[in-house]
């Protein structure tokens, strides 16, 4: 009797002892997810100093854009002055093509009274060179006066004809040189204003290139301070998916912890249940044993080797999907790996109309959201035998589970759609071993990993 109720507690620790040990992988994943929210926690921490740095290189960038733009003020002004001042150059160059139009009338009025003195005086001299060889003969002039009055008439005749002639030959000198020193003043007035102008037009050109250089640079650091601000759009993006990635690990863990307390639960009862069980059966064995105590010893000797009780069963792990199924309908039209100059994260799943798209595993949605990028996307944080798992469904059409929202494998996540950076309607559908991040260091083939 004694042998076959050592037999029978025997058993019973071997079942509690197979039970306790099913039991372990639920520990062993929360232990695992614990590591893995710790390596979330400095991701952020990583994400942080990252985001810290662009901001402070984003503030040394606003102030050299403010000094930058100072200088182009500065040169600004510089160039509106000069304008002003080729303006007004102009305007006096202006004028004085008006004043040499109006040299250039008296010129012509004195040149034409030049070519009539010239004319007369080539009459003068022709007359008398037909007259008398050439010359004035004054003293036969004197001679033929008839009495003193003829004589003084005659006299006043020659000086007024010699006075004439000498007032013709000086204004004509004069004429002359009044001609060659307007031209000569209008002419020098022209060349400094020209030369005045071009100095101011070559000073124009250093200023425009000076702002050209300005503005390049202007641009430059625009360019530079949008591609940090795009780079903190990314790192606080990747915070935000980071933040609830925690989150979600926590949701993931609570649901692994509640997934062994009820396993610990269902094995504790399975253990109770067993025990009373070999109890029953032994009590039952010490009265069969006690009412036949007639039995011959061969008898009691062929009782004590009987069969031990079975083994009971031990309790079932919770029901979880260890595998992914492909998350929608359709052909891959493209697959992991490099494509158009950068990194092609996963894999594209193209088909038209209203295509349905589901959860790849259970797990827990970490982020729901609209993204410039991904579109209308769903984030899900997975659990499978101790590994966490980030799955992504990118470019749908609408989005039907929310943030934190537990879903079960196949669970309607949206419709195929064309949002974000796309190209025609289809699901961009990533799978990373272990949390996102931005750099898709963690992504893994889909295809080697859907059912």
């Amino acid at each position: 009797m004694k042998r076959k109720i050592l037999a029978t507690a025997l058993t019973l620790t071997l079942g509690l002892s197979g039970l306790t040990t099913a039991a372990l992988p639920q520990t062993t994943e929360a232990a695992n997810l614990d590591d893995q929210l710790n390596n979330v926690k400095e991701k952020q921490s990583s994400n942080q100093e990252e985001l810290e740095q662009k901001e402070s290189e984003l503030a040394d960038v606003k102030a050299e854009q403010e000094d930058v733009r100072a200088e182009i003020e500065q040169l600004n002004k510089e160039v509106a002055e000069t304008d002003e001042k080729i303006s007004v150059k102009e305007k006096e160059i202006k004028d004085t093509n008006a004043e040499i139009d109006q040299l250039k009338e008296e010129i012509s009025a004195l040149e034409d009274r030049i070519a009539e003195r010239d004319k007369l005086l080539k009459d003068r001299i022709r007359s008398m060179q037909q007259n008398g060889g050439g010359t004035v003969d004054y003293m036969e002039v004197l001679l033929g006066a008839t009495d003193f009055g003829d004589l003084v008439e005659r006299v006043l005749a020659l000086n007024t004809i010699a006075d004439q002639d000498k007032k013709i030959l000086e204004e004509h000198k004069a004429d002359k040189q009044a001609v060659e020193e307007k031209k000569a003043q209008v002419e020098e007035k022209l060349a400094s204003l020209e030369e005045n102008k071009a100095e101011l037009e070559d000073l124009k050109k250093e200023l425009d290139s000076k702002k050209a250089q300005k503005d390049k640079l202007m641009k430059s650091l625009e360019e530079e301070e949008g591609d940090l601000h795009n780079h903190m759009m990314d790192l606080n993006e990747t915070a935000e998916l980071l933040a609830a990635q925690e989150k979600a690990v926590k949701q993931e863990i609570k649901r692994a912890e509640e997934a062994a307390r009820k396993a610990e639960e269902e094995r504790k009862a399975a253990a109770k249940a067993a025990k009373e069980k070999a109890e029953a059966e032994a009590q039952a064995k010490k009265e069969a044993a006690a009412s036949s105590s007639k039995s011959s010893s061969s008898n009691s000797s062929s009782s004590s080797n009987s069969a031990p009780a079975p083994t009971p069963e031990p309790a079932p792990a919770p029901s979880s999907n260890a595998t992914f199924i492909k998350p929608a309908a359709g052909p891959i039209t493209s697959g992991l790996g490099r494509r158009w100059g950068t990194f092609h994260a996963g894999i594209d799943i193209a088909q038209g109309g209203q295509n349905p798209v589901s959860a790849a595993a259970d797990g827990t949605v970490l982020k729901s959201y609209h993204s410039d990028s991904y579109g209308n996307v769903v984030f899900l944080t997975h659990s499978i035998n101790g590994q966490m798992y980030t799955t992504v469904y990118a470019h749908l059409q609408n989005r039907a589970v929310s943030t934190g929202q537990s879903v079960s494998q196949g669970t309607y996540l949206g419709t195929m759609g064309n949002t974000g950076h796309s190209t025609g309607q289809h699901l961009h559908f990533e799978i990373h071993k272990g949390s996102w991040n931005s750099s898709k260091s963690n992504a893994v083939d889909p295809m080697n990993y859907i059912r």
